[in-house]
């Protein structure tokens, strides 16, 4: 069982967007303080694509982009760069110092990076990114959350009233048990009791449900044994936020949502490089059912050279439709 990037990716973005104000408390308390909590936050995803859009190549991407008013009264814009992935980035910094420089030269000096490595590699840290040319010297510093640093901590994120402590010790339980379904069906079940008497609200207990059920995924059999368990769980805490038709739903929702952002991700690569993407092509994508295949498409799309070519590696992977790379786009 191999937690990829991707898995990850999709149920923080979610939880983050549904619950911002938390997360910024308990990742970055210092900054949560100086924002005025009083005006809504704005997500500027369209922005930003907009912005970095001519930067896309082999493995650059940017997730979020916060626009929050500052106690003060001065407009500031965060840009959090959330690429949550179970191995390191040799690449990561100086992504980060691209995207960082792009929004500057955009909304000038009122842009903060943020990131949170979610790898288990202890000794992994970037924080900065720097060069030095004759006469010329770059140093570039951001801050950064190492979620391993919290497995030491697991009794304070227990006690804690702040829905991200919960993220913490579910992403940390997805890490710990990425090739022991048993031990990860127990730590599944343990977190979703936590989670019952914890006593949140119930918006926060069904996104983090969510975010607990997407991220610890097991095999069908186990899956099943689970949602015995959280049968028992409703009947005994008397608390039925997610019936069973709910958490079938969910379920079935998470897979669906995973394989249209694949989808989505695949386009938008598409059209950053080649400015359109002709409807037959666009179609074949939009009817595409294997994840992984999508992932690999991504990969190849940042690179290939034209959409002719990249038709005719889809018309590989695909080879009973035909796909021509010369119609008009939408």
């Amino acid at each position: 069982m191999t937690t990829t990037t991707q898995e990850f990716d999709h149920p923080w973005k979610h939880i983050i967007e549904r619950h911002f104000q938390d997360f910024t408390k308990f990742f970055f308390p210092r900054l949560a303080k100086q924002i005025n909590w009083q005006i809504p936050v704005e997500f500027l995803d369209q922005e930003l694509s907009k912005v970095v859009r001519s930067a896309v190549n082999k493995s650059r991407r940017v997730d979020k982009l916060v626009k929050v008013w500052l106690l003060d009264g001065h407009e500031t814009i965060l840009y959090i760069h959330l690429e949550i992935q179970s191995q390191r980035d040799s690449g990561f910094a100086k992504r980060v110092f691209i995207y960082h420089y792009r929004l500057y030269d955009r909304y000038g000096p009122c842009v903060t990076s943020l990131a949170i490595l979610g790898d288990d590699s202890p000794e992994w840290r970037p924080n900065r990114y720097q060069y030095q040319t004759p006469g010329c010297q770059m140093s570039f510093r951001f801050t950064t959350v190492k979620l391993w640093d919290y497995r030491n901590q697991l009794e304070r994120l227990q006690k804690s009233r702040n829905p991200f402590a919960q993220v913490v010790r579910i992403h940390l339980m997805s890490l710990q048990t990425r090739h022991a379904t048993a031990q990860r069906l127990d730590g599944k079940k343990a977190l979703l009791q936590a989670l019952y008497e914890a006593n949140f609200t119930e918006p926060q207990f069904f996104d983090l449900y969510v975010f607990l059920d997407w991220v610890l995924t097991l095999p069908d059999e186990l899956e099943h044994q689970f949602n015995e368990f959280a049968v028992i769980c409703e009947e005994t805490k008397k608390m039925p936020f997610i019936t069973g038709i709910e958490r079938q739903g969910i379920q079935k929702g998470l897979q669906q949502g995973i394989l249209q952002k694949s989808r989505e991700a695949l386009i938008e690569v598409l059209k950053a490089r080649f400015q359109r993407v002709p409807k037959p092509l666009r179609a074949k994508i939009e009817t595409m059912e294997d994840v992984s295949v999508l992932s690999n498409l991504h990969r190849e799309a940042v690179l290939i050279d034209s959409l002719a070519s990249f038709a005719q590696r889809l018309q590989q992977l695909l080879p009973t439709t035909t796909v021509t790379p010369t119609t008009n786009s939408r």
